[in-house]
């Protein structure tokens, strides 16, 4: 276990992580030359398309340092906020993580999340700064902005280029250097936490799993600690970067086992995998996700309904942050609420959905939960969460209304100041606290309600600064809302998908 190191790299959007993470496959040999391309993580064509990552990517490497074998295990993380959720399980099975800074950018409101994250959860960070053979690289500036965030040490801050490959052999010596070895629970029987799983339609459902304890190899007797279920393991393995099948996993290492079971719903990610023969209670797992966003979905046409569950249930086997249930419209027939991480997540869910499984679907207007008080009626006095507008009481019916609102933080030039303030005005936050960040920045942080920020905010901030302002949130409670229902008619018929808020 002494020469196993677990590490993640976390960064803003588009800072560099997946081409930093190329260029380790490259000098570690762990990819062939010939089989090399841009993103080999980014497994997704859809990830290729838009150049984000949208799913975390364990990979293994194996590297000789000072006469050492090391098995050196990365996990790639997504960088937006929307994907936080898949972050938040990466940094559980590691114990180091690279907190990678964009030289020409800087650091931006996300990196203040994640980084957050990474230290709640204990982990070893190593400040990196990506990009900086480029000629916009302002490499001094940033490193006083990152010794600023940190407090560290200006000479621990690595400088490195995922493009020439410079200094990446530097901060793999530096990862075996300061990352900490894995250390075992106690115990010898076989434990392991499950941080994400996919979908085989061969093999069933294949768990990847950091293991904690004891070790695991092919027709073991297992069981899910949490669904009660037992299985024998068909194959175990590990990523590099594809699947490749061992003999065993043992304590510290991270990989993955063939379950075999074809059924949705009894895999979940946080679960405890472990040997038949444990008495022990399941490891401490994750949060649970709390979509912040809700949409109905419908297939254009009813006769693909069941295509369109089946293909829900598939992909929540991918990405178990989403959650939908069924629900059925007058003028569009028979379909689905779903909830989403943000409105980045929706709209990657509605692309693979077409894509992936060829649906042609109908989205309705994006929404948020509201929890409404009756002061009249046969439910008076009664509190009840409403996810959808068409379902809405009409105003003479409440007494009163609350809405979800969230801490928001912004950091930006300090020169597009004058064109953010009305934009803050228009959706209705209020400042709390704005800072000098480093140079030429300020970072502000707010409240607003999250229906606004919900209401092309996002663009906006990005149209009124030039693409240079950064935003993060978290939801941070509940408050009255002023808000009502607003039906849109066609042909003096009332359209429910149309309603809004």
């Amino acid at each position: 276990m002494e020469n196993i190191r677990n590490f993640s790299i976390i960064a803003h959007i588009d800072h560099g992580k997946s081409t930093l993470a190329d260029r380790m496959l490259e000098i570690t040999g762990t990819i062939e030359k010939r089989k090399m391309q841009d993103q080999v993580l980014d497994s997704m064509e859809l990830e290729r398309e838009r150049g984000i990552t949208i799913k975390m990517q364990p990979v293994r490497m194996k590297y000789k340092h000072e006469g050492k074998d090391y098995i050196l295990n990365l996990i790639d993380t997504p960088g937006h906020i929307d994907f936080s959720y898949e972050v938040s399980r990466a940094l559980k099975a590691v114990e180091g993580s690279i907190l990678l800074v964009d030289a020409t950018q800087g650091v931006q409101a996300q990196t203040l999340t994640t980084l957050g994250m990474a230290r709640e959860t204990g982990l070893k960070i190593i400040p990196v700064l990506s990009k900086v053979d480029s000629p916009l690289a302002r490499v001094e500036e940033i490193k006083a902005e990152v010794v600023k965030l940190l407090e560290c040490d200006p000479s621990e801050i690595l400088e490195t280029s995922g493009k020439t490959g410079e200094g990446v052999e530097d901060l793999l010596k530096e990862v075996i250097k300061k990352v900490p070895a894995p250390t075992p629970i106690e115990g010898d029987t076989f434990r392991s936490l499950i941080f994400d799983f996919k979908y085989s339609t061969h093999k069933g459902v294949i768990v990847f799993i950091r293991v904690m304890s004891g070790s695991v190899s092919r027709n073991n007797q297992l069981i899910f600690k949490v669904a009660k279920e037992t299985f024998n393991s068909i194959e175990t393995g590990i990523f590099s970067p594809d699947e490749v099948p061992v003999e065993k996993l043992s304590a510290g290492e991270i990989g993955y086992i063939v379950t075999g079971i074809k059924e949705p719903g009894i895999a979940s990610v946080g679960d405890t995998v472990a040997s038949l023969n444990d008495t022990n209670p399941p490891l401490h797992g994750y949060m649970l996700p709390r979509p912040v966003v809700w949409a109905s979905i419908y297939p254009e046409s009813q006769d693909d309904f069941t295509t369109l569950k089946q293909s829900l249930g598939k992909l929540k086997l991918s990405d178990s942050s989403f959650t939908f249930e069924e629900e059925s419209s007058g003028a569009l027939g028979r379909g689905f609420r779903c909830g989403f991480l943000g409105m980045l997540h929706l709209e990657i869910i509605t692309e693979r959905l077409h894509r992936e499984f060829d649906l042609d679907l109908v989205v309705t207007m994006p929404t948020i939960t509201y929890e409404v008080t009756y002061r009249s009626g046969p439910k008076m006095g009664k509190t009840e969460i409403i996810y959808s507008p068409s379902y809405f009481p009409d105003e003479g019916l409440l007494s009163n209304i609350r809405e979800p609102w969230v801490n928001c933080t912004i950091i930006t030039p300090s020169r597009f100041l004058p064109n953010l303030m009305p934009l803050f005005y228009d959706h209705e936050a209020e400042l709390q606290d704005s800072e000098n960040f480093g140079g030429d920045r300020t970072r502000l942080v707010m409240k607003m309600p999250l229906r606004e920020l919900m209401r092309n905010f996002f663009d906006k901030l990005k149209s009124a600064s030039s693409g240079f302002a950064s935003m993060s949130y978290e939801i941070e409670g509940m408050r009255d809302a002023n808000v009502v229902r607003m039906d849109i008619l066609v042909a003096d018929e009332i359209i429910p998908a149309f309603s809004k808020v």
